[in-house]
């Protein structure tokens, strides 16, 4: 009798295990995380307590925090800095915004504003706030769009110092995941549901990032700052740097944090009215389009037409920040910002 052997072949069915770069998004109570993978790589602030919601921290992809933790966490060794309260990560508002036939009951504290004050945060003795609040009312689902890309919706309500709204939002954030960099790219949509709006002349504003301290292009740090047109801001650099007030496509901090290579990008898309930029070497940078002749921005010298939403109107605006690896070159940040304004 004869013995055939036949080869025994074993197949495993094995789960799907998502691969390191698989993206998600997920939302909390007071928080909405973005996620690279099982890592925590960002958190969106949209607690009824916060003045206006904020995107902290913001990780590299190398993991290294890009912008300034203080005041959402303290006593981080490498930060220093206990100035401008409201400077929390990244966020969007404005210094000055005018609800058009509605008489303010608290006014704000800058002498020179005609609306309320989103960009401060500042209040009285007795604890009284003089400025006003962005209330993230609503989340929406979050929308896979592949491996690396996923968005969520949420709407916002502009309120007075009293309460009172002025204003609707719908802002949509979309989280890319990069080998160079990761983005959070926000697609606002302001509407004049309740009245007129003008947006004042200050520069306070508008869609910001505070660096972290080691990425501030003051004497001890060899943090570089870079814009689109190749412009560059290097160590020991004063607040009013050059490029202040002017318009530009990108502004890239970038340096080294915890011994490691790192930077982050503002981008301002084509379409948006063209922001002047409020950047400064203590670390704030922000694009602000609506800035006029008293803002004193270089480019809006001889500008005093404000900008406004009709009642019923509305204004959409597109922002993005780009935390990176490497410098502005390794990083890939005009790649990046390309990328973006498609």
């Amino acid at each position: 009798m004869r013995c055939h052997l036949f080869p025994l072949i074993v197949v495993l069915v094995l789960p799907r295990v998502a691969p390191a770069d698989d993206v998600s998004i997920v939302v909390g109570k007071d928080a909405i995380e973005f996620r690279a993978g099982p890592a925590v790589v960002a958190k969106y602030a949209t607690a009824a307590s916060v003045a206006k919601p904020y995107l902290y921290p913001v990780l590299a992809p190398n993991g290294v925090g890009v912008t300034r933790a203080w005041p959402v966490e303290k006593g981080l060794p490498g930060e220093a800095s206990r100035d401008h309260v409201h400077q929390k990560s990244v966020w969007f508002c404005h210094g000055d915004v005018i609800p058009e036939g509605i008489e303010l009951k608290v006014k704000s504290v800058n002498k020179g504003d005609k609306g309320v004050d989103f960009w401060s945060e500042a209040k009285d003795k007795d604890g009284t706030a003089r400025h006003g609040t962005i209330a993230c009312v609503n989340v929406g689902k979050p929308v896979p769009h592949g491996k690396d890309h996923a968005s969520i919706e949420t709407h916002n309500e502009w309120r007075t110092p009293d309460g009172t709204k002025i204003m609707d939002e719908v802002r949509v954030i979309h989280f890319t995941d990069g080998k160079e960099g990761r983005t959070f790219a926000f697609d606002i949509t302001l509407r004049a549901t309740v009245c007129p709006i003008t947006f004042g002349d200050t520069k306070e504003g508008s869609f910001g990032i505070r660096v972290h301290d080691e990425l501030r292009p003051q004497e001890k740090t060899g943090a570089i700052v870079t814009t689109a047109d190749g412009k560059t801001v290097a160590p020991p650099a004063k607040d009013n740097m050059p490029i202040w007030g002017y318009p530009t496509d990108w502004i890239d901090y970038s340096g080294t944090v915890d011994g490691k290579e790192v930077g982050i990008a503002v981008f301002d898309h084509p379409s948006n009215p063209r922001s002047s930029w409020h950047v400064r070497a203590y670390g704030l940078n922000a694009a602000n389009p609506f800035g006029r002749v008293l803002s004193l921005f270089p480019s809006q010298r001889d500008k005093t037409e404000l900008l406004k939403i009709a009642k019923g109107g509305e204004l959409k605006l597109k922002y993005a920040v780009y935390a990176h690896t490497g410098d502005v070159k390794s990083g890939k940040v005009a790649e990046a910002f390309d990328q973006f304004k498609k």
